[in-house]
């Protein structure tokens, strides 16, 4: 009788084990849940201050491009299809047949001011740095291969393809600058 008892007694906890491994499945399952729905909440919540920023971008450029009168000169990068925001104007197309690659080796004279206050935030005095394509903020890497060696090219470029939502203390740019890149492209290697 013993004997039974004590294989009642294993069955019982067996199916108690069981049934916590269940309950803390579906604990952990639950809490993944509330975790992923909360998450979703603060992406669409900065998915809200992108866009946000975006159109106050994007007006900045317009309202630029047109109280300076270069609505005739100024394209936007379309980016496969899509419309960027980023704005350019060919200056000097360049010459030659150039392959631009995320691993092209760009050689450049280039300034950098803010487009609100036309403060000189960068620049390379003359020094002719090189940059490996794929390093450089998007706005380059976007407009950059619509010139040639030898070329050059104006950039107005929404923050957020250049420095975004941050500030670059050391340079002296602030968060969410729209920023104006006059770029001489004076050598590409691949």
């Amino acid at each position: 009788m013993l004997k039974s008892v004590k294989l009642l007694f294993l069955k019982y906890k067996t199916i108690n084990l069981l049934s916590e491994n269940s309950m803390n499945r579906l604990l952990l399952i639950l809490l993944i849940c509330v975790i992923g729905f909360a998450s979703c909440k603060k992406t669409a919540s900065e998915l809200d201050k992108i866009n946000a920023q975006a159109v106050v971008d994007n007006k900045i450029i317009t309202d630029y491009i047109s109280a300076n009168g270069l609505s005739t000169t100024t394209r936007q990068v379309d980016s496969a299809g899509v419309a960027t925001g980023i704005y350019y104007i060919v200056i000097a197309p360049g010459a030659g047949n150039s392959l631009f690659t995320n691993s092209t080796n760009i050689t450049v004279d280039f300034t950098g001011k803010i487009l609100t206050t036309g403060q000189i935030f960068t620049n390379s005095n003359n020094f002719h740095p090189s940059f490996t394509l794929g390093s450089v903020i998007r706005a380059w890497k976007l407009a950059i291969p619509l010139i040639k060696k030898g070329g050059q090219i104006r950039i107005l470029s929404p923050s957020r393809y250049a420095y975004g939502a941050y500030d670059q203390p050391d340079i002296g740019l602030p968060a969410n600058s729209v920023v104006d890149f006059d770029i001489k492209l004076l050598d590409v290697t691949n």
